[in-house]
């Protein structure tokens, strides 16, 4: 997929294009059914772009992603997309120069038709209605369409829901609206061996730092394994610790899981670790012997629950 920066000054692109309105974090089952739309109306000689507005403030200081960048567009690439058109509004935040800016960025693609679901913030791009986005779109002889999205009990799914969703743990719910289970991908880094000391080797994922941050406690989920040229080979249930370490007086929120029944060494590797459903919360125990007999009985639980000692 070609990924471009689209800025005014950018030199005109005279392919015809069926542009949809989103930044598309996640890749959920609302944004599959708004491109199911926009793919309808492709003719033989169009191309699917994407094209996303926000402000580079919002994008330096962005920390809760559901999806890292590279996995957001491979995701897209998969559903046939193949531009994604990247735009930094202006900083100073006035409507007016959003608007022009979206304007002379709008006039610089041979955009056949643009594509927008029913709960596009289109105050994201300075304006205040559909109505206003169809106007400012006709000033470039482009037509707007505005396609009812795929709803859950009622309602449209929407990113913001889903972020809300992982942040209180809820992650059965955040698999109904995504269509997978959250991941986080990383690296996994040297700590401070204390699981290994304890008779729960964990690893622990570097790199997360840009998505959003999980409810605190223990979760089953599952670990995917890279290989740099075949992506992931190996999965393997786990146990997830997501917090603060309290027992053992962590100082930052950290990413652990505990491979059941798995031995090897996986330091500099990458990692996608799935949270499936969450089991407890955080415990401060009074000391390291009872956190160990309660590990003893997450570990057996999750064991009973993945039918690993059947």
């Amino acid at each position: 997929m070609e990924v471009i920066e689209l800025t005014p000054e950018l030199k005109g692109d005279s392919e015809s294009l069926v542009a949809v309105l989103g930044n598309f974090d996640g890749v959920h089952l609302g944004h599959e059914a708004i491109l199911r739309s926009a793919k309808k109306l492709i003719g033989e000689k169009d191309h699917l772009a994407i094209i996303g507005f926000s402000s580079a403030h919002q994008e330096s200081s962005h920390s809760n992603a559901l999806t890292s960048f590279s996995e957001k567009l491979e995701r897209l690439e998969n559903l046939g997309v193949q531009k994604y058109y990247n735009s930094f509004l202006p900083e100073d935040g006035l409507a007016d120069t959003a608007k022009k800016w979206v304007l002379e960025c709008l006039a610089k693609l041979s955009i056949k038709q643009i594509i927008v679901g029913q709960s596009y913030r289109v105050e994201e791009m300075g304006m205040s209605s559909f109505k206003e986005l169809v106007d400012l779109c006709r000033q470039v002889n482009i037509e707007v369409q505005v396609v009812p999205e795929l709803t859950v009990n009622g309602h449209p799914i929407e990113t913001s829901k889903i972020i809300r969703l992982v942040e209180e743990g809820k992650m059965e719910a955040v698999q109904t609206l995504m269509g997978r289970p959250f991941t986080v991908a990383g690296t996994v880094i040297h700590g401070e061996k204390l699981g290994r000391e304890l008779g729960f080797p964990t690893i622990n994922l570097g790199n997360v730092e840009s998505y959003v941050t999980p409810k605190p406690g223990v979760y089953i989920g599952i670990v995917g394994i890279h290989d740099e040229s075949q992506g992931i080979t190996d999965y393997w249930n786990t146990l997830i610790s997501s917090g603060y370490r309290p027992t053992v007086n962590g100082k930052h929120y950290l990413i652990e899981a505990y491979l059941l029944n798995y031995s090897g060494d996986l330091y500099g590797k990458q990692v996608s670790v799935s949270f499936l459903s969450y089991m407890r919360g955080e415990i401060k125990f009074d000391g390291l012997e009872p956190l160990i007999e309660q590990m003893k009985q997450d570990k057996q639980e999750a064991e009973t629950l993945f039918g690993l000692n059947e």
